[in-house]
C-alpha cells in the first residue's frame, strides 16, 4: 500500500507540471491519465492487492487522486479554450476572405434553357412527368402496340412485368400525360432525362436527355410546324443555318420528318461529325398521328397538330462542338470549367 500511495504522489507531481498548450497535448493528457488503459485505471487496479482492513482508508486516498487528475484535465482544457477564444478576439475580420470559385451550369443545362426560352417565346409552356412509366403511357397511347415494330428501335430497361413498368424512353409519356389530362387547344413542351440500353460510347449513352414539342388545336397545319422549327434554328444556331427535312417514319406522326441542318463544324463542306454530307440531323417532327388523338378523346376531325423531339446532348454537341457524349457525365472539372462564361 505505501508503494502505491508513493506513486500517486509522483504521479501527481507529473500531472501538476503538465503544460498542455494545445487541443492535441490536453488530449493526450486524458489519454495518458483517465483512458480506458491510462494510469488512473491501472492504479485504481492495485485495490485488490491491499488487505481488507485497509481498504477503505485506501479507497479514500484513490478517490482523491482520481479527482486530482480529473480536476486537472479540465483546468487545462479550459485554459487551451481561453487561448483559442483570446486568438479569435484578436482576429482582424477586416481582412479579405479566402477566394470563393465561381460555379457555373452544366452545359446540358445550359442548353436546355436556351432551348425552353425560345419555345416560350412562341407561346408553349413547360410540362414534366415521371421518369418510371407504365407501358401505355409509353408505347401505347403512341400508337405503338405490344406487337409493333417500331418498340424493337429502343431498346428499354423494364423494371417489372405484368403490369409493365419501364425506365421511359422518350418525353413522349409526358405528352400522352398532357394530352389525358388537358383538352385543346395544347402548346407545350416537354424536357426530361430518358434512359436506352445502348452501349456507352463517344456517340451513344444509356442515358440521355431530349425536349419534345406537342401543338394541338383548330387548322394546325406541316406549314406552322416547319415555320416553328425554322424559328428555333435561327435562334439557336444563327441566320446563316441552312434548313432541309426529309421524309421518315415515326409511329405517333403521319406524315414524318428528320430535320437536318448545315454542318457548323466544317461548314458545309464535310467532315466526320457529318459523315462527309454536310449535314447533322438534328430533330425528328411531324403531323400528330389521327389515332394517338383518338386514345385521349380528341376529335382528330375537328382537331390537328404536330409534335417534334430532339436530343439536348446533340444540340449542345453542335453548338460547343463537343467530341465525346461521355464528357457530359464523367464530372470531369477540366470539361466543366469551360462554361464559365455561358451561364
Amino acid at each position: 500500500m505505501e508503494q502505491l500511495v508513493q506513486q500517486m504522489e509522483a504521479y501527481k507531481k507529473e500531472m501538476a507540471a503538465f503544460e498542455g498548450k494545445t487541443p492535441e497535448a490536453v488530449e493526450a493528457f486524458r489519454i495518458k491519465f483517465l483512458g480506458t488503459k491510462g494510469i488512473v485505471k491501472d492504479v485504481m487496479g492495485g485495490m485488490k492487492e491491499v488487505p481488507n482492513e485497509q481498504k477503505k482508508a485506501f479507497g479514500l486516498v484513490l478517490n482523491e487522486f482520481k479527482q486530482f487528475a480529473e480536476a486537472r484535465y479540465e483546468e487545462l482544457k479550459a485554459a487551451t479554450a481561453t487561448e483559442g477564444g483570446e486568438a479569435a478576439a484578436g482576429y482582424d475580420w477586416s481582412l479579405p476572405g479566402d477566394q470563393i470559385g465561381v460555379g457555373t451550369r452544366h452545359p446540358l443545362s445550359i442548353v436546355r434553357n436556351q432551348i425552353v426560352s425560345i419555345f416560350r417565346r412562341l407561346g408553349f409552356a413547360v410540362a414534366e412527368g415521371p421518369e418510371i412509366e407504365d407501358d401505355w403511357h409509353n408505347f401505347g397511347a403512341m400508337n405503338l402496340p405490344e406487337d409493333h415494330p417500331a418498340r424493337d428501335m429502343q431498346d428499354t430497361f423494364y423494371i417489372s412485368q405484368n403490369p409493365d413498368w419501364l425506365l421511359r424512353t422518350h418525353t413522349s409519356s409526358v405528352q400522352a400525360r398532357v394530352m389525358e389530362s388537358q383538352k385543346p387547344p395544347i402548346r407545350v413542351i416537354c424536357p426530361g432525362r430518358v434512359y436506352r440500353n445502348e452501349t456507352v460510347s463517344a456517340r451513344a449513352h444509356c442515358f440521355f436527355h431530349q425536349v419534345e414539342g406537342l401543338y394541338i388545336d383548330e387548322n394546325v397545319s406541316f406549314a406552322d410546324l416547319k415555320q416553328t422549327l425554322y424559328f428555333f434554328v435561327q435562334e439557336m444556331f444563327g441566320k446563316d443555318v441552312k434548313v432541309r427535312f426529309r421524309p421518315s417514319y415515326f409511329p405517333f406522326t403521319e406524315p414524318s420528318a428528320e430535320m437536318d441542318i448545315s454542318c457548323l463544324i466544317c461548314g458545309g463542306d464535310g467532315c466526320n461529325i457529318c459523315k462527309h454530307t454536310g449535314w447533322v440531323e438534328i430533330l425528328g417532327s411531324g403531323m400528330v398521328h389521327p389515332k394517338v388523338l383518338e386514345n385521349f378523346g380528341i376529335d382528330p376531325n375537328k382537331y390537328t397538330g404536330f409534335a417534334f423531339g430532339m436530343g439536348v446532348e446533340r444540340i449542345t454537341q453542335l453548338k460547343y462542338q463537343v467530341n465525346d457524349l461521355r464528357l457530359y457525365s464523367q464530372n470531369d472539372i477540366r470539361f466543366l470549367k469551360q462554361f464559365t462564361g455561358a451561364v
